[in-house]
């Protein structure tokens, strides 16, 4: 039996999530293509490798099917590529609105400058590391939004994998370096990560030390993407009302901010042995 035959987390959908429409009509899809095929549940089930109760779950919309189940209910159910059809949207459906929107963004990105003042930025955490900054949330996450939560920012991280790849700009501050989420091991192993991600060719990873005192990253964090054509969209917490804007005036205040902090901050070569003395110190 497949292991999703359990109660896996991060999988389950919540009638008044705005991605329950689409999970719906994929699982009415599975349901129609099944009883076309003359099949009871259980049965479906078990050609399938999967469990009578996670494939009603399926069924009525309560449950996002991975990529695997709808591979082989379309192979079971002869669906010839229709079920297939949905593995994108289930995959995207998986993470909240605003992580998608953000990834769709990254996507596009050829050039991302990402400040990062509180903690490690999220295209450079492990999954454990995201975890446990995740459990700190305040009210707490359930089990299953921790899970959905954790998976949606790894997802992001595919666009290290994209060919071209996009020049990307990291500047985290040294506090980001020394606060130990999760424990000490947890941090140990999210500060070797980062010194792997250093290396590539499109990464320029650097450290702003405390004793800067004067930079204008108070503030809070900044993040601005340029795009192929020529646009770009940017963001930081404190100002705009902390939304996204596209508009050249205030890109200018955003791409001036960075560039001030990037050169303030210690360079790419001095930043890895910063990060090594922090590992080693932790």
């Amino acid at each position: 039996m497949n292991s999703e035959s359990a109660d896996e987390p991060g999988w389950d959908v919540s009638p008044e999530d705005e991605i329950a429409p689409v999970v719906e009509a994929t699982g009415r899809q599975v349901r129609l293509w099944r009883e076309a095929a003359g099949m009871r549940v259980v049965e479906f089930g078990r050609a399938i490798g999967y469990g009578e109760d996670l494939v009603r779950k399926v069924e009525r919309g309560a449950r996002i099917p991975k990529a695997d189940f709808l591979d082989r209910a379309d192979e079971v159910l002869n669906a010839g590529g229709h079920l297939r059809a949905f593995k994108e949207d289930m995959e995207k459906a998986r993470y909240p609105k605003k992580v998608r929107e953000l990834k769709m963004l990254e996507e596009r990105a050829v050039e991302l400058l990402l400040y990062s003042n509180h903690n490690i930025h999220g295209l450079l955490q492990t999954a454990e590391y995201a975890r446990a900054l995740f459990g700190t949330w305040r009210p707490t996450l359930s089990q299953d939004e921790l899970e959905r939560a954790a998976a949606a920012r790894l997802a992001r991280q595919t666009i290290f994998d994209r060919s071209p790849a996009p020049e990307l700009s990291f500047v985290q501050e040294e506090v980001t370096l020394r606060r130990p989420v999760g424990g000490t091991m947890v941090l140990r192993r999210q500060l070797e990560h980062m010194l792997e991600m250093a290396q590539l060719a499109h990464v320029e990873l650097q450290v702003m030390p405390t004793a800067r005192a004067d930079h204008p990253g108070a503030a809070g964090r900044i993040q601005v993407l340029k795009f192929g054509n020529g646009t770009a969209v940017g963001r930081t917490d404190d100002e705009f009302s902390g939304r996204p804007v596209s508009d050249p005036r205030q890109l200018r205040i955003l791409e001036l901010r960075y560039g001030i902090i990037r050169a303030q901050a210690l360079s790419p070569g001095e930043s890895l042995a910063f990060i090594e003395q922090a590992l080693g110190e932790t």
